[in-house]
């Protein structure tokens, strides 16, 4: 048993703190809207604190999957930080999608307290981590992520270490470049198959089993053809990341078109207001282009 900290219980961040719990780790949860965390203590047990840094106080690895930059800034460092309470041979995980700028930044802060800190973010989406099917990719250095890895693993998939700090906030910049294309793709072929007459649903059964299957078409093709967007990762939060992967690609010298074609193709679906609909409704998007 372990003890741990968790900050963060959106979608995502509720049910992995679930499933620390059921393995057995001595739990104790911060969420900024509290009446979250107290429905979290009520269905699993464990605690809840009412600052990052009180919950962090016992704690020997703090994890944390919150929103952006500024919200992870301010539970490691800002007034109450979980920061102020850590010290040597401790160890902070972050799950949350955030610029590499600010992964590397709060790298050096932690070790000059002598804690050790792995950026982890997490694909997989809600339903990944409520099955405990998560992809974790993760940088820092290597005794960290030995020590951050079996805790991990309660939620995840697949974890590996890609390098040093930074490293995985730069391979979950590539996920999400992936499935920008891949859903601009897969929304395509469905508009073009209803345009045609076609059977969406006929189409995709045959060229799922083909090379151009992916999970996205699997998973994703039936809700799209049936209107329903409430799956899965937000249009909000995705524009959030594919900002954050533009911005990087002008400081590493990539060239992104498609990404950034695709980034306006969601700013459209904004305007439609789908900023919560899930990114399949880049479908929506082509349909009411059509008048459908």
């Amino acid at each position: 048993m372990t003890k741990i900290a968790f900050l963060g219980l959106g979608v995502m961040g509720y049910p992995m703190a679930g499933h620390l719990k059921a393995a057995g780790h001595d739990v104790t949860v911060y969420n900024r809207t509290a009446a979250k965390a107290e429905k979290w203590v009520a269905e699993h047990g464990g605690a809840m604190a009412a600052t990052p840094a009180e919950a962090a106080e016992e704690a020997e690895i703090v994890l944390a999957c919150v929103g952006n930059d500024d919200d992870l800034r301010q539970v490691c460092t800002g007034m109450g930080g979980a920061f102020e309470t850590m010290g040597e041979g401790k160890l902070f995980v972050d799950h949350t999608t955030v610029s590499a700028k600010v992964t590397r930044e709060l790298y050096e802060a932690a070790a000059g307290k002598g804690v050790g800190f792995v950026d982890a973010p997490i694909s997989g989406g809600q339903a990944g981590a409520e099955n405990a099917q998560l992809s974790i990719m993760c940088g820092g250095d290597q005794d960290a992520y030995d020590r951050a890895e079996p805790v991990m693993q309660t939620y995840a998939k697949m974890c590996r270490r890609i390098g040093e700090s930074g490293a995985g906030q730069m391979t979950k910049m590539c996920n999400q470049i992936a499935i920008a294309g891949l859903v601009q793709g897969l929304s395509e072929a469905l508009h073009f198959a209803e345009q045609a007459g076609l059977d969406g649903r006929a189409v995709v059964e045959v060229i799922s089993q083909g090379a151009a299957g992916s999970w996205q078409m699997s998973n994703r093709y039936e809700t799209m053809l049936d209107d329903h967007f409430e799956h899965g990762f937000a249009v909000n939060w995705m524009r959030k990341d594919l900002g954050i992967c533009l911005s990087t690609a002008d400081e590493t010298g990539a060239t992104l078109p498609v990404t950034a074609l695709v980034d306006q193709f969601y700013k459209d679906v904004q305007a439609m207001g789908g900023g919560r609909w899930d990114t399949s409704s880049l479908f929506k998007r082509l349909r009411a282009l059509a008048g459908d």
